[in-house]
């Protein structure tokens, strides 16, 4: 029963506020999240979605591909990820829907001040450290691909892949274990910031453009729960809106509530320079990055799926119509 209904039933007979407060107890919902600027909106939402009787319980994780066996095991209800990491666990089974984009941008080929690398092209015999499923891996891919550049995690073609988790990458940068890497923010503008790595691009220059991330939502939400679901997308374009207005809350949550102090003012508007808030997300996107996918084996999709099986955006289009944001 819709919880208006029993509050007005609650109120016909004469029910006790202690029992009426209990009714309205807030629905709670599982947040599978990631530490990297450009998710503070989607973080965000556990301070704002009150107002919408929902309590949002947020989990971090170590990068995208992590969350999906929380899913598969119940512990979590929505995530936010790259397109790659979601596309994946919906070739593999995991039973999710994208509802939303919630930021694009976010990645830089960084490469050590000493190295030697001012293009691309002089990465030829170098040692470039990613992470392993992550949309950075499949953007580095394509660019050394466009670039004429052969890629592998063992010796013997131009350039050899180091796979680092994305808290390792710029310390191995500074110890100068790896000569480059393509690395999300704010940890690629700290790198900039602290002068051990140099910018050699921002990799958008192939058929993907601007990694898109998503916001993904498990199928038994979507289907059993879907009060809370748009109750919860209303939420998530407020604190959207809020950030891309409010830049000086938005700073200041990711530095002192996700980082806890331990990026500066200057890394904070140089990741946000380099990545946007957003609430959007093309089919078309989603289909190409998928493409790319396979075509690098970046994923291991078992059966690679298309936008229009698993891409519900009504909820969003709904939450943005009643909230007046275009």
């Amino acid at each position: 029963m819709n919880k208006s209904i029993r509050l007005a039933l609650l109120a016909v007979f004469g029910i006790t506020a202690p029992l009426a407060a209990q009714a309205q107890a807030p629905d709670v919902v599982r947040l599978g999240n990631l530490k990297f600027a450009h998710y503070g909106a989607v973080s965000y939402m556990k301070e704002a979605c009150g107002k919408y009787n929902l309590k949002v319980e947020e989990r971090m994780f170590p990068k995208g591909p992590d969350i999906m066996p929380a899913i598969v095991a119940g512990e979590i209800d929505i995530a936010a990820l790259a397109s790659d990491g979601a596309i994946s666990g919906r070739a593999n089974g995991v039973p999710i829907y994208t509802v939303a984009g919630f930021a694009k941008g976010g990645a830089r080929i960084v490469a050590g001040v000493d190295s030697g690398i001012k293009s691309l092209a002089d990465m030829k015999g170098k040692k470039v450290g990613v992470t392993r499923g992550g949309a950075h891996e499949l953007l580095l891919y394509a660019e050394l691909e466009k670039a004429g550049l052969s890629w592998s995690d063992k010796p013997g073609k131009d350039v050899q892949i180091v796979f680092l988790a994305f808290a390792d990458l710029n310390q191995a940068l500074a110890a100068k274990q790896i000569d480059a890497m393509c690395q999300s923010e704010p940890q690629s503008s700290q790198a900039l910031n602290k002068k051990f790595g140099v910018e050699i691009m921002k990799p958008y220059t192939t058929k993907m453009g601007e990694p898109i991330r998503l916001l993904v939502m498990t199928e038994k939400m979507y289907t059993e729960k879907k009060d809370v679901a748009q109750r919860l997308m209303k939420c998530f374009v407020e604190t959207t809106a809020l950030f891309n207005t409010d830049t000086a809350l938005a700073e200041k949550y990711v530095r002192d509530s996700m980082f806890k102090g331990q990026i500066s003012s200057q890394d904070f508007r140089d990741a946000m320079d380099n990545a946007d808030y957003t609430y959007d997300v093309s089919l078309e996107h989603i289909d190409t990055t998928t493409d790319f996918m396979q075509k690098y084996g970046v994923g291991r999709m078992a059966k690679p799926p298309k936008a229009a099986e698993w891409v519900k955006l009504d909820l969003l289009q709904k939450a943005k119509a009643d909230l007046k944001v275009k």
